[in-house]
């Protein structure tokens, strides 16, 4: 099918440029977007009616893109997920996901704009590129993780996907809990000992008496 294009696609071509595209990408993205319209000498004409209205909503969708690019550049979003010990997801991350974890955080972006043509279904630090516009791309991560102490340690490099870093984790939980299990008794021991201290004292305050 052969169209215009009412912006610049990437990939595709600028403004005012007809190209031949397949129908299915044609009839699910460019015309029900507003990206393009079909080809014929009314859209033609329309076109040119147009063409200064469109160059001016083109100028206003590019600086958004480049304020919500300016603001989401570099940052990383954590992703709580359950996996196994392997790291592999019980589930995966896809499009929507990123869209939905977004928007949580005020950022607003549609499922076309998520370059993610393959759901994410392991642990770690992944990045994910975003066409805000055909001239504004930016990358942010998605550090997934089963739990907020986690995500942490794979910020620092930690590669929790792997088992022995599943174990060092548990012995380092069993080594807390231990420790903090020890201070307990000990600070019940030291306030046996104060008791018995007062007691004595006491004592001998009687007997003095």
């Amino acid at each position: 099918m052969k169209v215009i294009l009412l912006e610049r696609v990437a990939k595709l071509g600028f403004m005012g440029e007809e190209v031949n595209v397949k129908e299915g990408y044609a009839r699910n993205f460019l015309l029900p977007q507003g990206k393009a319209l079909r080809a014929n000498a009314a859209n033609r004409a329309r076109f040119e009616a147009e063409k200064e209205a469109l160059e001016e909503r083109n100028k206003e969708r590019m600086s958004s893109a480049e304020e919500i690019g300016a603001a989401l550049g570099g940052k990383s979003f954590i992703v709580i997920r359950s996996a196994g010990e392997t790291g592999q997801l019980y589930g995966s991350v896809a499009s929507r996901d990123v869209v939905s974890i977004l928007e949580e955080n005020g950022f607003k972006v549609s499922r076309s704009q998520v370059d993610l043509n393959t759901p994410i279904k392991t642990l770690g630090i992944h990045s994910v590129a975003l066409n805000l516009h055909a001239d504004v791309q930016v990358s942010v991560e998605f550090n997934i993780a089963r739990t907020p102490d986690e995500a942490e340690l794979q910020a620092q490099g930690v590669d929790m996907s792997s088992a022995d870093a599943m174990f060092d984790l548990e012995d380092q939980a069993e080594a807390d809990a231990a420790a903090e299990e020890e201070a307990e008794e000990g600070s019940e021991e030291d306030a046996g000992e104060a008791v018995d201290a007062d007691v004595a004292e006491e004592a001998s305050e009687e007997d003095e008496a």
